[in-house]
């Protein structure tokens, strides 16, 4: 069984994953208004990811015997500026889910935790890439923020959906 404070804290965790959920499905609903299918499909396909992660998380919890704990997800951004601001708040969020990865790997470590330090360790790189991809999608729209076409294209060539990882923890209910 993991230590019991990464339990508590795998179960924030959980929630700070569905509220990233929310948060891209309310980024994906600006854009999908705004006739820009290719960002909504981007966000929504994020939202999606952000969903698996928290129900990776709850399968590690399962499989470990430890308790499950949905906590309560906080409020989101529905309205934005322009076509700039979800991406930086995604991209800002991104690194605050880095930062909160990263505890969750060190609990692990400083307890002891050999299993619960491997699992961590896909979230890490999944990370690096989720602030990669956010990061060049804000110096896209940022630069693009007057030709929303020249954003969609880019998406569309730049985004493509990924194959699964066969390296990725297991997903509950799937």
């Amino acid at each position: 069984m993991p230590a019991d404070r990464f339990v508590k804290q795998l179960n924030a965790q959980i929630g700070n994953e569905l509220a990233s959920h929310n948060q891209y499905l309310a980024c994906a609903v600006y854009y999908d208004a705004l006739t820009m299918p290719q960002m909504a499909a981007f966000f929504y396909r994020q939202a999606a990811e952000e969903r698996d992660h928290a129900l990776m998380m709850v399968q590690y919890l399962l499989d470990t015997d430890a308790k499950v704990e949905i906590p309560p997800v906080e409020g989101i951004a529905n309205d934005f500026a322009d076509v700039v601001a979800p991406v930086a708040l995604a991209l800002e969020q991104e690194r605050r889910v880095t930062d909160q990865i990263n505890e969750l790997y060190k609990i692990a470590r400083e307890d002891v935790d050999f299993a619960s330090e491997q699992f961590m360790a896909w979230f890490i790189r999944e990370q690096v890439e989720e602030v990669a991809t956010m990061s060049d999608l804000l110096n896209v729209v940022t630069r693009n923020h007057d030709d929303v076409e020249q954003i969609e294209v880019y998406v569309a060539r730049e985004t493509r959906s990924e194959s699964a990882d066969p390296t990725a923890p297991a997903i509950a209910g799937a």
